[in-house]
Order: structure tokens, then sequence, then C-alpha cells
């Protein structure tokens, strides 16, 4: 039954998610909160791995959540699932894309998709910002509690981190693998050991 709930939802995440990886990131916390398959903080880490390894991010969720949700079997589904949609309608559209790539009408659907992309990508940051810098959801946040104490309401540490990793990368020019190593090993450190 968890297979079978696994592959509709990827299936249903890859036939209706446009804009890749990083606009997908919404439906499926969504659809992993709607199932009660992990807590929002596992999907944030689920995330994180999942940007770190190679591959495309969506494909890489679909297979950490199904591993997570149902072992090796529900992380090859749920990869199946999320795949089989771009796969088919690649295999459809192909014969025809260059031939009406320049039509008006799929011109229009492209400038109406782009904004919706744009609203998705950014409820993605805003929802890994929210995991990353702040110790509770927003929706359980106290604007009292904030305001008489905001150092128990903010990540520090989250903060800290992705400052030190602005600089590293834009002013400094660090390799990015070097950067994502120091912060998994500082990330141990603040969050593990202190």
């Amino acid at each position: 039954m968890i297979y079978a709930k696994l592959f509709i939802t990827f299936i249903k995440l890859g036939l209706f998610s446009f804009g890749g990886g990083y606009a997908m990131i919404p439906l499926i916390q969504s659809e992993i909160a709607s199932n009660g398959w992990m807590t929002t903080s596992e999907f944030a880490n689920i995330i994180a791995i999942a940007e770190m390894t190679p591959g495309p991010i969506a494909v890489n969720s679909a297979t950490f959540v199904g591993y997570k949700t149902a072992g090796i079997l529900g992380g090859f589904v749920a990869t199946i699932g999320v795949t089989i949609p771009s796969l088919m309608i690649i295999l459809l559209i192909s014969k025809y894309f260059f031939k009406f790539q320049k039509h008006p009408i799929n011109t229009m659907v492209f400038y109406g998709i782009r904004p919706v992309i744009v609203a998705l990508i950014t409820i993605a940051a805003i929802y890994v910002g929210e995991t990353t810098f702040l110790n509770y959801p927003i929706s359980n946040i106290d604007i009292f509690d904030f305001l008489s104490n905001p150092l128990q309401v903010v990540n520090l540490s989250g903060i800290l981190i992705f400052i030190g990793v602005l600089l590293a990368v834009a002013k400094f020019k660090v390799n990015p693998m070097v950067v994502i190593l120091g912060s998994g090993v500082l990330g141990v450190v603040l969050f593990y050991l202190v």
C-alpha cells in the first residue's frame, strides 16, 4: 500500500511540476506533510543531502523520501514515479517541439509558466530559510517571545554559517566543494558537539 501511495504521489509531482527541482520543493514538502511521512526538519535535511549528491534535486529528493518512508524499495518506487512523467512527455513532444517552437501559443504558454516557476522557487527559498534561520516554524512564533528573547527564536549558528558561506563563495571565491565540506563539519560541531 505504501509503495502505491509513494508511486502515485511522485508520479503526480513529476507530472505537474514545472521549473526543475527547486520549483518542486514546496510541492514535495506539501505532499510529505499531508501524508505524515516525515517532519519539516527531516525534509530540510533531505534537501541538503539532495543538493550535495550528484543528480537532479527532484530525483534525489524523491529517492531519499521514498527510502526514509519505505526503505530501499520505497526509494526505487518514488524515483521511478518522479521520472516517468518527464520521460513520457519528452518522448511525446520531442518529435513536434522544434516544429512548433516559435508558434505564438507555445511562446505564450512559456511566458505564462515563468512567473509560476519564480513563485515556486521563492517559496522553496523561504521554506529552506525558515528551517535554517529559525528554531521554530514561523507560524509558531509569538511576536512577544521574539521581542523579549530573539536568540531563543533565531538560529544564530545557522545564520553565522550562512554569512560565512556567502563570504567564502562570493568574496573569497572558495571552491564550493570545500565550502560544503567545511559547512558540514561546522554544522556537526555547532549543532551536535556544542
